[in-house]
């Protein structure tokens, strides 16, 4: 495909996206064209994922960046592509364990604004209210059904005094609580943790992860494009470390 025809291709992703400039002209001579081209062309409209998981990526990614117009633009664009308010917010809540409940709240608002823009209300369906011992049995299990034998390795590991002091509350609250909330599964879930491992950067957790996706329903195609749809966003620089951290541990 040459880049004229590749330039098409992007102008169409953003347009089936509804991701259209306001109207004001472009600043940098040529950017928009360049934006449609390498982001939207060759990256937007790549196989293996479709359109909702590379959005769930995304989202998951802009949640945590101090750019609230790119963000509230692209929920709209969620929105129109078919995602649900509720399914939205948590991938925020998601990204969120890896960034900073902070970042949730933030993105909650831009959010909201979009919502009530559109006369959409949020889905209340309530989270299912379990015990410590339950919240702990079924993190320790998904725990164990991602990670098998690495689960207890580096921070994870049990005898550790030091990194038990947080990594409890981490099982408890991440693996037990948060990985169970209505709005994502766990396979969408897994896409917005790679991505947010990604553009963090946080590569331990990468390292770890990216094995692990496997046994939550993704491929090795799918955990590759996850890290490629962050590139556009917080870098390819970033994208491609840990595209290297992938090839080593897939390899």
């Amino acid at each position: 495909m040459d880049r004229k025809e590749l330039l098409e291709r992007g102008r169409n992703v953003k347009a089936e996206l509804g991701l259209k400039r306001d109207g004001a002209p472009e600043i940098i001579p040529g950017f928009d064209d360049f934006i449609a081209e390498a982001s939207f062309g060759n990256v937007w409209d790549r196989p293996h994922l479709n359109r909702e998981d590379r959005m769930i990526c995304t989202l998951g990614i802009l949640g945590f960046l101090p750019q609230p117009a790119a963000l509230e633009q692209m929920v709209g664009a969620a929105l129109d592509i078919g995602l649900e308010p509720r399914t939205i917010l948590e991938t925020f809540m998601h990204s969120g364990l890896y960034a900073g409940y902070i970042t949730t709240e933030s993105a909650a608002v831009i959010a909201k604004k979009v919502f009530d823009a559109r006369g959409l209300t949020i889905s209340q369906d309530p989270v299912a209210s379990a015990t410590n011992e339950e919240l702990d049995r079924r993190g320790i299990e998904l725990m164990q059904k991602l990670h098998g034998p690495r689960a207890e390795k580096g921070y994870g590991a049990g005898d550790n005094p030091i990194t038990s002091k947080l990594y409890n509350n981490a099982i408890r609250y991440g693996y037990g609580e948060l990985w169970f909330r209505p709005g994502l599964d766990h396979r969408q879930r897994m896409l917005v943790a790679i991505a947010s491992f990604t553009s963090i950067p946080l590569e331990s957790q990468l390292r770890k992860w990216s094995p692990s996706a496997m046994n939550i329903g993704l491929t090795e195609d799918q955990v590759i494009e996850a890290v490629i749809q962050t590139a556009p966003y917080t870098g390819f620089p970033r994208a491609l470390n840990a595209l290297v951290i992938l090839t080593e541990v897939l390899g």
